[in-house]
Parts: C-alpha cells; sequence; structure tokens
C-alpha cells in the first residue's frame, strides 16, 4: 500500500497540486485519471521521489518515504519497478540487455541467473525468444511489453505505470491493460497508473483517483465512476463519445 497524505508540490511559489491525501491499495490497479495539466504527473513523480513534496507526506507501507535519506531510498527503490510513456527502451541495447539493465544495476548475481530472470519476465508478457531483437524491429504493443519486463525484472512490490497505452491502438491497449492487471494480481503489487484511456477506466480501474486543477477531486471505483454526480468528473469522461454510447446502453 502507498499513501498520500496532505501532499503540496509547488513550483515558483505555484501550487501544483495541493493536500492530496489518498491510498492506494494493494493487489489491484490504482488509477489516477484528470485532464493535461491537472497535476497527475506530477503525484505520481512525488509517489516516486522525483519530486520532493514541499508539504506533507508519502508512506510505502508504514515507511515515511518523504523522511528517508539517498541511501535508504536506494533499498527501496529496489522494489519499485517503472512502466514509462513510451516505453524509454535503450535504442542501442538489445532486448534482453533492457530487461537484464535493472538486473545488472541491483542484483550480485551470475550472468546465467540473470538470464533466467530476463527469460521469465519475458514468457510473461508473451514475448519468448525475442532476446536479441533490437526495440527498433519492434511494433508499440511489443515495445510496451518489454518495458514491462524490465519493470518487472526485480520483483518489485511497486508497479507505477505513466500512460501506458499512450498511442497504441485500441486492441493491443487493451492487451496491456490485461497484462498489467494479470501481473498485478498474480504477484499482488500494488499498482499505481496514469491514464486518458476511459477504455482503461472502465477495464481495470478498481481504485480511481480523479485529479481536478492539483487537487483530488474524487474517488471511487469503475462501477462508481458511471454513476458520480460529480460535475467535473462527468465533463471529463462524457467527452469520450464511446462513453456516452456506453452509458445509454
Amino acid at each position: 500500500m502507498i499513501e498520500a497524505r496532505e501532499v503540496t508540490k509547488r513550483f515558483d511559489g505555484t501550487d501544483v497540486i495541493e493536500d492530496i491525501s489518498v491510498k492506494f491499495e494493494q493487489g489491484i490497479t490504482n488509477l489516477i485519471i484528470g485532464q493535461s495539466g491537472s497535476g497527475k504527473t506530477v503525484l505520481m513523480k512525488c509517489l516516486v521521489g522525483l519530486h520532493e513534496v514541499d508539504d506533507g507526506a508519502v508512506y510505502f507501507e508504514d515507511t515515511n518515504f518523504t523522511q528517508m535519506r539517498r541511501h535508504q531510498r536506494k533499498s527501496l527503490r529496489k522494489q519499485m519497478g517503472m512502466l514509462f510513456q513510451g516505453g524509454a527502451l535503450f535504442d542501442s541495447l538489445n532486448v534482453e540487455q533492457n530487461v537484464r539493465f535493472p538486473l545488472d544495476l541491483y542484483w550480485n548475481s551470475s550472468y546465467k541467473e540473470k538470464l533466467e530472470r530476463v527469460n521469465f519476465c519475458l514468457e510473461k508478457v508473451d514475448l519468448a525468444g525475442v532476446n536479441d531483437k533490437m526495440p527498433g524491429e519492434l511494433s508499440g504493443g511489443m515495445v510496451k511489453r518489454v518495458a514491462i519486463a524490465r519493470a518487472i525484472a526485480l520483483n518489485p512490490k511497486f508497479l507505477f505505470c505513466d500512460e501506458p497505452t499512450s498511442g497504441l491502438d485500441p486492441k493491443t491497449a487493451k492487451r496491456i491493460d490485461k497484462l498489467i492487471y494479470d501481473l498485478t494480481s498474480e504477484f499482488n503489487m500494488t499498482t499505481i497508473m496514469n491514464s486518458h484511456d476511459m477504455n482503461s477506466v472502465l477495464e481495470i480501474g478498481y481504485n480511481i483517483a480523479f485529479i481536478y486543477r492539483g487537487k483530488l477531486w474524487w474517488t471511487g471505483t469503475k462501477e462508481e465512476i458511471l454513476e458520480s454526480d460529480n460535475e467535473e468528473l462527468n465533463d471529463f469522461i462524457y467527452t469520450n463519445e464511446m462513453i456516452k454510447r456506453f452509458k445509454n446502453k
């Protein structure tokens, strides 16, 4: 479980996120949604320590991450996996080397042991045998799956996904959503995912936080989101024609 407690982050004296308190539960997919510029990416960066909070605190289970020193955070970061928007694979490394990268950083193990872990992770994302392919040879969906394999290489307790379905066709996006959901359930991870994609929200949004103008505006489940009377939330979700048709079925 990860918890933000009254978290505020400001830039140049302006609050970008303000007094946000929200819990992200273990074993389910937690989604942060909101318009561009709402502050959801800033919130995620505060959760992983890429931004230092100005007020409040971030807790990983019972540990106050905000108060930890740099060397203490390094130990906790070994328990985090990160899936970046676009995949962010290293173009000069093949698939195997990309997935092995965090293992080379943190594992004091033999190449054989690392390779076994790489192959295990590639099998989990249905990409067994593509070790020698370069990122430029992969489709967009394959890039995302390799990035997921890399994100779970260290067997993390906490998985962060930044717009994982961005730029994908609906069929491939649905496959990525299901993969993230299945891995979260199988390994009992605390998964937090930023998303604009209402298909993702309706498919795997078991715990949803809606950020509006830097504030936590609504929380609920994928079932509750369609019945919400929150005006700003409805303005956000019903701009999507697919959702309008789904609602009126």
